[in-house]
């Protein structure tokens, strides 16, 4: 299993899916897996969980989002894995609408962002972000 421990894109990154041909708007699938307790570099101690450091970020993150034209879809656990197999599953999916790409990178790239999302830097074991775009029917056609 592929297993990303990154929390924030690279500048290269952002850069590839900026000269993407990705065009309109973009949805971002979020597989999460939180530590059991949340680790902040700056070493202050905390009680919280990972989850609960992530949902701080998350409480700072929406409306951000949303003020810049973006919506979340979807934000729920991860609880049973009907096809497939994994060594460890993911304890949260999130799906969140930005309406380009260069929108989606404006706002995660924002020094805002940057401030509160030691939270989730806190919070997260593992992650893997996945661009997706909307096909016109469910066969791709």
């Amino acid at each position: 299993m592929i297993v990303s421990n990154a929390v924030r894109p690279t500048p290269e990154n952002i850069q590839a899916f900026i000269q993407s041909d990705f065009y309109g708007p973009v949805c971002m699938l979020n597989l999460l897996r939180f530590k059991d307790t949340a680790a902040y570099a700056d070493g202050r101690q905390t009680d919280l969980s990972g989850a609960a450091a992530y949902q701080l970020y998350g409480d700072q993150m929406l409306p951000f989002v949303a003020s810049r034209g973006g919506r979340f879809i979807f934000a729920g656990s991860a609880d049973h894995l009907i096809i497939g197999e994994l060594e460890d599953k993911w304890d949260s999916v999130a799906i969140v609408e930005y309406p380009s790409k260069e929108a989606f990178a404006q706002i995660v790239m924002a020094p805002k962002v940057r401030e509160f999302g030691v939270h989730r830097a806190a919070g997260l074991d593992g992650q893997l972000l996945i661009a997706m775009s909307q096909m016109g029917t469910l066969t791709g056609s």
